[in-house]
């Protein structure tokens, strides 16, 4: 009786929360443009509450880099708190990207006593611009001790305060009590400011005295799976790890590509109309959804803005389909490889540099063989890429991505660059000193008089290149699909950075401008020509060439990309550039490899604990009613030879066996690792002797769930959790 007064006391809260859902989207049920960025501090509220003087001077900061000028934080903050109140929030709060991989927030009211008992809703300029959050319980990687508590949040102006909930969220950075940073807004910003102040040199020797400001932008497409909740809550490696440690093949996967960009089922459309109006609330542009290869993947791509703002929205992103999917019974899954033998997720980080005047500065125009300022820029892309590929590879470098790089789905480990048929020509050409002829751009022709005929483009596109040109933009293929992606580009602004830095001390110093210019082209295309491959990333020949002829870099894991961090030549560059201090650079190593050793640990724990807890018992329980099956069958009737069931019972018994002595060697593995203390070292043992176990373990567990009746397996299998949502 208890059971069902519970079940129905859930269920009436249950349907209240749907009906204020409900009744939250018949609110804005308006045209998009009414409610986009409803819930955003953005310039259209600014310009609305804000003095002309005030407002001018906080679009100059956003706009052009200018220092902030304090004393109008009190006005901000006062139209800031009063638009956040007026629109239901009572707390605000300094919201940060630790070096958790996810972000973080502590919640203040807005409430201050009055004199007479009441409360009055105050907020200051002090507490919009400082917090002061504990900063020992994050991860640091030794640049603060566990009894040096102290480190402050600072209010980042160019990323819009935004409300969640009842909270008014202001974008920050965060720092140490000794200025070191904690976080990955604060090296972004670094490496952003670090891009501009070299793009500016070369502008200007163009004669381009109009920028005043050159900012990367980026769009981050973002892979996904869906999955029925009520699965996901039985599968305790779902929960902990977020992906299937354990799963055999069902008999269709993704082999007749039927997924596709195939029509979006009705409970997955259900939930994308109201991810998009959630995240059009939030002033994040959300432009493209589609089913992806694999059954029960999909993807949401957004319009392009500035790196630190594609960030921000990125990481919150993640957070609103994750709370989404909840309200539709559904869990989205980030990880990088949730199943395996299906594709995994990745995350593509279009990126490309744009000036405050609008002018993209990767577009090649008609012609790019006369467009010598895009050359050199796509030069100094090509330098940074070959002269920084370990930094680049150890930016994406994730226990979850290293299941991911090198399948099919995903470029290989190896870092190259596609730039197509057209580009590769011209710089060819400049090479060689030849003329270049161009391509003829030809119309399509399909055959049909009514079909329209189209200009075909140039360039094919390349999707097995980890960095691949796509007609005005970059696109990093490599990063995981729970990436944040402030490292990926903190490192590509930086190396590019370095790049423009070593062309404009050449160029702002020569006699002959336009000579020097073509020289200087030249040489680097032949010295950095070797990181430029058009074909098949996914070929073995390719690799073999990549490493053997080429000289490229493979590392294949995240141990072997790590040690690129602390490589003289890369601490050195990012360094100089001033995006990372030694001791930020130590740390960060320090902090990605022991979360690499936790993560794995964490599933192998994960694996022995379903093993002795649901597997061994399921399959022994089947091998026993087997096994009393043919007793039965024998008692009446004596010449019955049972041979299915014997032949069953001892291939059952054999893989349980199997399974016990691989899982005790994969616990007698994990405790030895628990006795290294060298992160290192941990890292290395991991990789050589954990990860192997795993995937033996992994393998008898699967021929077992395959022998083994439907019903007896503890938990779904992958036709349920791929096949599950309709």
């Amino acid at each position: 009786m208890r059971h069902r007064e519970t079940k129905t006391s859930q269920s009436k809260c249950s349907g209240v929360f749907v009906s204020f859902f409900i009744l939250e989207r018949v609110i804005f049920m308006k045209s998009v443009p009414d409610y986009f960025g409803s819930k955003v501090f953005d310039n259209r509220v600014m310009k609305a509450r804000l003095s002309p003087d005030v407002y001018n001077s906080l679009k100059q900061t956003i706009k052009q880099g200018k220092k902030l000028d304090s004393g109008l934080a009190d006005s901000v903050a006062s139209a800031m708190k009063d638009w956040a109140v007026e629109n239901g929030a009572t707390h605000f709060t300094h919201w940060f990207q630790p070096l958790t991989g996810i972000t973080a927030e502590k919640h203040d009211s807005f409430i201050a006593p009055a004199p007479d008992g009441r409360v009055i809703m105050d907020f200051s300029g002090k507490e919009l611009i400082k917090g002061e959050p504990d900063a020992s319980s994050f991860p640091s990687g030794g640049l603060r001790a566990t009894f040096e508590a102290r480190g402050y949040t600072a209010w980042d102006p160019t990323s819009f305060a935004f409300i969640k909930g009842k909270t008014l969220c202001i974008p920050t950075a965060f720092c140490s009590y000794g200025g070191e940073a904690l976080d990955k807004k604060t090296p972004l910003l670094r490496s952003m400011e670090a891009l501009n102040k070299q793009a500016l040199r070369i502008l200007r020797l163009f004669g381009n005295d109009s920028v005043k400001r050159v900012v990367p932008s980026v769009g981050p497409e973002q892979e996904y799976f869906l999955v029925d909740r009520e699965m996901y809550e039985k599968r305790k490696d779902l929960i902990y790890t977020g992906r299937t440690l354990f799963g055999a093949k069902p008999p269709k996967g993704q082999e007749m590509d039927d997924h596709y960009f195939g029509a979006i089922k009705p409970r997955v459309a259900a939930y994308m109309e109201e991810l998009n109006e959630e995240l059009w609330k939030l002033g994040i542009l959300a432009k493209t959804e589609h089913n992806e290869v694999a059954p029960a993947q999909h993807e949401l791509a957004p319009i392009y803005t500035t790196s630190n703002l594609a960030t921000d929205q990125n990481q919150l992103t993640m957070e609103i389909m994750q709370k989404v999917a909840a309200r539709h019974g559904l869990v989205c899954l980030l990880h990088e490889k949730p199943f395996a033998g299906v594709n995994g997720s990745g995350k593509h980080n279009n990126w490309s540099l744009s000036t405050d005047t609008g002018v993209n500065l990767l577009s090649p125009g008609d012609t790019p063989y006369e467009n010598a300022q895009f050359l050199l820029l796509l030069c100094a892309v090509i330098q940074a890429v070959d002269d920084y590929q370990g930094l680049l590879r150890a930016s994406i470098a994730t226990a979850g991505n290293d299941h991911r790089l090198g399948a099919n789905e995903a470029p290989p480990a190896v870092v190259s660059m596609f730039l197509g048929q057209e580009l590769t020509g011209v710089l060819e050409a400049i090479e060689t000193d030849k003329p270049y002829f161009g391509i003829e751009k030809r119309k399509i022709k399909l055959g049909v008089d009514i079909l329209p005929r189209f200009v075909r483009d140039t360039t094919d596109r390349n999707r097995t290149s980890p960095f691949a040109f796509t007609g005005n933009k970059f696109e990093f293929r490599m990063l995981g699909s729970s990436n944040s992606i402030a490292c990926a580009n903190i490192m590509l602004n930086a190396a590019v950075a370095e790049s423009l830095k070593m062309y404009a001390d050449i160029l702002e110093d020569s006699p002959d401008f336009k000579t020097e210019l073509h020289e200087l082209i030249k040489t680097v295309i032949r010295s950095h020509k070797r990181i430029i491959f058009n074909g098949n990333g996914y070929d073995e020949s390719w690799i073999d060439e990549a490493t053997n002829k080429r000289g490229l870099l493979n590392l294949r894991t995240t141990p072997d990309a790590m040690a690129e961090l602390l490589k003289k030549k890369n601490m050195d560059m990012l360094t100089s550039q001033g995006v990372f201090s030694e001791a930020e650079l130590r740390s960060r190593y320090e902090i990605m490899l022991d979360n690499y050793c936790k993560t794995v640990c964490i599933e192998a724990q994960t694996m022995s604990d379903m093993v002795r807890k649901q597997i061994l018992p399921a399959v022994e329980s089947y091998a026993a009613d087997t096994a009393a099956a043919a007793s039965a069958k024998k008692l009446l009737d004596e010449d019955i030879s049972c041979c299915y069931e014997r032949k069953l019972v001892r291939k059952l018994s054999s893989l349980v066996d199997c399974i016990d002595e691989r899982t005790d060697s994969l616990d007698a593995v994990t405790a030895k690792l628990k006795t290294i203390s060298d992160i290192t070292k941990q890292a290395m043992f991991i990789r050589d002797e954990l990860l192997p176990k795993m995937s033996q373990l992994r393998a008898a567990a699967d021929e077992a769930e395959i022998m083994t009746a439907e019903t007896y397996w503890p938990f779904p299998g992958y036709g349920d959790l791929l096949f599950g949502v309709k």
